[in-house]
């Protein structure tokens, strides 16, 4: 059974906690206390809206079932269906266009293109998939996108695109994950050691830049 911890009047998995506190917040300068209090600040602030919109989704729902009950076996009226949900509020006029003005926000939500996946943070699974999916393969990236001037140009596997890719690919390990005299172009071996990453048993020059890795401990 989990048990449960009081973090600014919060009951909070211990589990949860142990993340937060022992794995997250290292390396960010932001203290225990201080996340603990936002987040509970936050909560206040946040969960009646949260409540609210969650009561006006099952009205919503419970009137466009009731629609749709009511019209068993008739054919579908697409109209009359646009009016009722404009009726009930479930779909307004188009309004102006509009600038979001949230700031401070995390580079990878505001500014870097990438997956952003919203699940349920009680399925553990989806919780998982959906932060890793920030994590996709930088080959993957190169070969099927247009960042290195242009898309594989033959259906199959394009060979000569797919090498430049692996060349560029060691380029900017080389560049942003340093290897203490060795490159990742003579890499074969990347493990975990004592919990830092070694390759072919050698140390990135800036260990704190490891934070994560997928698989086994050891390969």
């Amino acid at each position: 059974m989990n048990e449960y911890l009081d973090r600014a009047g919060l009951k909070v998995a211990q589990v949860l906690v142990h993340f937060i506190e022992q794995e997250a917040l290292p390396g960010t300068e932001i203290s225990a206390n201080v996340f603990w209090t936002g987040f509970a600040s936050l909560l206040r602030e946040l969960c009646p809206q949260d409540r609210e919109l969650l009561n006006k989704r099952k009205k919503l729902q419970r009137e466009i079932d009731m629609w749709h009950k009511s019209r068993f076996n008739k054919p579908h009226d697409h109209e009359a269906y646009k009016e009722f949900l404009i009726e009930i509020g479930y779909l307004i006029e188009e309004g102006p266009n509009f600038k979001i003005k949230t700031k401070n926000i995390d580079p990878e939500i505001a500014l870097i293109l990438g997956p952003q996946l919203v699940v349920p943070a009680t399925n553990a699974r989806y919780a998982l998939n959906a932060a890793n999916a920030r994590w996709g393969s930088l080959y993957d990236c190169l070969y099927g996108t247009d960042a290195m001037g242009g898309p594989p140009t033959s259906d199959g596997y394009d060979r000569g695109h797919g090498a430049r890719v692996v060349a560029r690919a060691r380029v900017f390990l080389d560049t942003a994950f340093p290897i203490e005299g060795l490159s990742h172009a003579d890499a074969n071996r990347y493990h975990i050691q004592e919990g830092k990453l070694m390759v072919n048993d050698k140390p990135l020059v800036e260990p704190k830049k490891f934070v994560g890795y997928k698989g086994v401990m050891k390969w």
